[in-house]
């Protein structure tokens, strides 16, 4: 799902109009809901700092608005090749039924998603359970990992701290 299907799945989600969203995050009266329609169909890109006021405005963090493109099930597909590429994502069977798993030989990926995922199934348990309401486990899922108080959870670091980081890194070799 692209970012302007994020941001209109939210805006549904939060029961506001495209003018009542645009208005919030600083658009003029007059033209807020055709400026809001166009980053919710893909004409325009929000930029970061508009996409962070549109994530505050609807209840959720940047990253929940800010997904890789899986609009398609080629599209997600990629996604997962990507993951296991990256993070040594698995796809297998147990009991007859397609499953995703993590490679425990991946090294430190492992141990940080296995707590990630780990987490993930707690808290998805709990609302199996009925300990937790759909609209907790949802505050969960869409701050991710600010609600996260497991002590042993691993806490990554923003995007913006370690593209630019490594960008320092790289001018210094």
């Amino acid at each position: 799902m692209a970012i302007g299907e994020r941001i209109h799945f939210f805006r549904l989600l939060r029961g506001m109009t495209q003018k009542f969203l645009g208005m919030s995050v600083g658009f003029p009266e007059k033209s807020a809901d055709v400026r809001l329609a166009q980053y919710e169909t893909g004409t325009r890109t929000p930029k970061a700092d508009l996409t962070a006021e549109l994530a505050k405005v609807l209840d959720v963090s940047p990253m929940a608005l800010d997904v890789p493109n899986i609009d398609s099930y080629l599209g997600l597909m990629h996604t997962l090749f990507t993951l296991e590429d990256v993070y040594g994502l698995k796809i297998g069977e147990i009991d007859g039924e397609v499953c995703l798993r993590l490679d425990k030989f991946k090294g430190n990926d492992y141990k940080a998603l296995f707590e990630m995922f780990y987490s993930w199934n707690e808290q998805a348990q709990k609302l199996k359970n009925g300990e937790i309401t759909k609209e907790e486990y949802d505050r969960w899922r869409y701050y991710y990992p600010d609600f996260d108080h497991r002590p042993d959870t691993v806490k990554v670091p923003p995007k913006e701290l370690t593209d630019m980081l490594t960008e320092t890194l790289d001018e210094n070799n």
